[in-house]
């Protein structure tokens, strides 16, 4: 399993320019990826530009950007000039969000998320593969063509829970980016849903890219209650509360994962046998050495 991090908790604590600092770590570290979310009025994408070509392999993904927001001709454009400028690392993240912020926030009607992603990923990977596409949908539409701004086709992977969106990660996607997932649900339910449909599709094997948070402590229980009341409302919301079930958890707090370094080890090597290909892990701690301890017991998962 290959580990990375994901940065998107330190845009909300530490800005753009925190990120950024965090980003040439983890790439100095030696971790396989390195993750941020659309957060706010932050751009996932353009932060990722930002970081430019290092002549790093890691990859850079984003985790994720919404569907809703942006037209796959954009998205496409805006993923084309990254990879050009991160050198052909990409690794573009979408989802299709979740029904209250589509129906609150963009007064937009949420219908067939399925048929809305399986249109978006057609004319989306076509323009990043060709620069060309001509496509008629319900939802989605787009004809048109331009040269790429970069050769190389950037990654795409969705953010798939349930069975009929991991049936198109597997036939359509490189993969799926998982939030709220534990090595239960990876085991029981992930797993083998996108592996058959990947192996259906005559696809390579997909990754399956697991986040949660990590907090090495010696004292474990306050960590939990803090993780549980800051990300409540991820446990309110019916795909996520759908994954927690099959767990067997409440919600982020028992899910994180909270302990000494022993404990976090035993925890880690559980997501690995479940089936993860990629653990990308949101660092946590209460004060500088346990975010110390934190990133310790990850870097030594690297070897």
């Amino acid at each position: 399993m290959r580990y990375g991090i994901n940065g998107s908790g330190r845009m909300l604590t530490h800005g753009v320019k925190g990120v950024l600092e965090d980003l040439s770590s983890a790439e100095a570290d030696g971790f396989s990826s390195y993750w941020v979310a659309q957060v706010g009025l932050v751009d996932a994408l353009t932060l990722l530009a930002a970081h430019g070509d290092t002549g790093s392999t890691m990859q850079l993904g984003t985790a994720v950007i919404s569907t809703w927001e942006r037209h796959p001709h954009m998205l496409a454009a805006q993923a084309l000039t990254t990879q050009a400028l991160v050198g052909d690392r990409l690794v573009v993240g979408i989802g299709v969000n979740h029904q209250p912020h589509v129906e609150q926030s963009l007064r937009l009607r949420w219908d067939k998320p399925v048929r809305h992603m399986v249109e978006y990923l057609a004319i989306l990977s076509d323009l990043l593969e060709s620069g060309a596409t001509s496509q008629r949908g319900e939802v989605w539409s787009f004809d048109g063509q331009a040269d790429k701004p970069s050769a190389e086709t950037p990654k795409v992977m969705i953010a798939a829970l349930g069975e009929q969106m991991l049936k198109v990660a597997g036939r359509r996607t490189d993969g799926t980016i998982l939030w709220c997932v534990g090595p239960r649900t990876i085991r029981s339910h992930i797993a083998p849903i996108i592996n058959e449909a990947a192996s259906a599709a005559d696809r390579p094997a997909p990754a399956i890219v697991c986040s949660i948070p990590v907090w090495v402590t010696d004292d474990p229980s306050p960590a939990r209650q803090f993780l549980a009341s800051v990300l409540a409302n991820y446990a309110t919301l019916p795909s996520y509360r759908a994954m927690m079930d099959i767990e067997g958890v409440e919600g982020l707090g028992e899910l994180s994962i909270v302990g000494n370094e022993e404990f976090v080890t035993d925890a880690l090597g559980q997501i690995a046998a479940s089936g993860a290909t990629d653990f990308t892990a949101v660092p946590m701690g209460g004060n500088p050495d346990e975010e110390a301890r934190t990133l310790a017991v990850l870097r030594a998962n690297l070897a």
